[in-house]
């Protein structure tokens, strides 16, 4: 008696839901999970750095807003610091250091994981509706099925919370990666771009720059970042 196959391709599809489908839905609810710690503690800082402010100077502009589901914003002077979460689950190319850990090679379902980006950009940028101006990724965090998690990103960032094996999310973490992007983001300086780029632009651009502030912005508009050994 023949096989029924297409009851065979059934069976795989229902396999495949129980595990792969099921597995990066407890990931989505995982990461979401951590996106909100770490929006409740980010609100908790700014909340305290109004306070201190306030001691010395009120007129440095310090807010938190909720963006939506998946973003808030932190401002702080001239910084605008953006968390926002993916909303799919991701797996790492296969010659990330992640697939070669124990970790992982014990249940290779390990290295799904959900994604929160860390960005980092001017104010100005968004007040003066300068769409051109540059926005840098600072740091992602990566969260798995087991709530395990690492943190990648610029010299701080990239040095902590990177023990995929054993790190889970907690209050703790999660107060010293908000801090971290503010400390990162204040220090990552605006510089002026090199002469020899700028020293020539036609009379369109100069009039719409001088109308709207438009000539593009960014904290390293014009330099590579090899002299920093790759860091921002």
């Amino acid at each position: 008696m023949k096989k029924d196959k297409k009851n065979e391709k059934f069976n795989q599809i229902v396999n495949i839901i129980q595990t792969k489908a099921s597995i990066k839905q407890l990931i989505y609810r995982n990461t979401y999970s951590a996106f909100e710690l770490l929006k409740n503690k980010a609100k908790e800082v700014i909340d305290d750095l109004i306070l201190e402010e306030k001691k010395f100077d009120e007129n440095v502009l310090i807010t938190f807003t909720e963006k939506g589901v998946f973003e808030f914003e932190l401002i702080i002077g001239g910084d605008v610091i953006l968390f926002q979460m993916h909303s799919n689950v991701f797996d790492f190319d296969q010659s990330h250091l992640i697939h070669q850990s124990s970790y992982v090679k014990e249940d290779p379902n390990r290295s799904y994981c959900g994604m929160i980006n860390i960005f980092n950009f001017l104010a100005d940028s968004v007040k003066y509706n300068r769409f051109d101006d540059s926005a840098y990724l600072i740091g992602r965090a990566f969260i798995n099925m087991d709530n395990h998690f690492f943190l990648e990103g610029k010299r701080q960032l990239n040095f902590i919370h990177n023990d995929f094996i054993n790190e889970t999310i907690d209050q703790a973490c999660v107060k010293d990666i908000v801090q971290n992007s503010i400390l990162y983001s204040m220090d990552f300086d605006l510089f002026t771009p090199p002469y020899s780029n700028v020293q020539e632009i036609s009379v369109g651009q100069l009039l719409q720059e001088a109308s709207g502030m438009r000539q593009k912005t960014g904290k390293r508009m014009g330099y590579k970042f090899s002299y920093e050994g790759g860091e921002m």
